[in-house]
């Protein structure tokens, strides 16, 4: 089972995640599944058939992104899908999940003043805390000084994701909708 699995299995805003990343990296190597398999499953310490699978996987992302149009930007249909259920298990548990609602709105000023920033580009409230958490891995791997108000606010969205994950895999958001 390759890292993505695994992670969606475990931790849906994870694998949401970490699709993006995979979705930048096809991009940045311009859909060359050989550029892919020589710089990237190269390095991953893993037997010859782990990589097979692993360049398999690869390919066929690369492909999906093809086919659904957004090669320049977007994201797969599927994170779209889980984005929107991430949404609807937001909105029942604000009302029904006191703990929950208080993880929310302490986070609430912080995706407010984001989806300001963003000039109506996101309204969608889950994908401004992705977008956050995301945009904290990239400046990170880019050894990037993060300051200390930025960080307050994608500990909040880091809260929010972890407690919808936490639900979402308990199958929360299958149930009563």
């Amino acid at each position: 089972m390759n890292i993505a699995n695994r992670k969606k299995q475990n931790n849906i805003a994870e694998y949401i995640i970490h699709m993006y990343q995979t979705e930048d990296l096809i991009r940045a190597f311009e859909f060359d599944i050989e550029k892919i398999k020589e710089f990237v499953i190269k390095n991953i310490p893993e037997n010859e058939d782990s990589k097979a699978d692993l360049a398999a996987w690869y390919e066929a992302q690369l492909n999906a992104i093809k086919s659904q149009g957004i090669e320049k930007s977007g994201h797969l249909k599927e994170l779209n899908e889980i984005v929107a259920e991430l949404n609807s298990l937001k909105d029942k548990l604000i009302k029904t999940d006191e703990t929950f609602n208080k993880t929310y709105q302490s986070a609430k000023p912080f995706i407010d003043k984001s989806i300001g920033l963003s000039k109506g580009q996101i309204t969608d409230e889950i994908q401004i805390c992705l977008n956050g958490i995301y945009g904290l891995l990239l400046l990170r791997m880019n050894g990037q000084h993060v300051p200390n108000e930025l960080m307050e606010s994608l500990n909040h969205f880091g809260d929010v994701l972890s407690y919808l994950s936490y639900k979402y895999k308990q199958g929360q958001f299958l149930q009563d909708n």
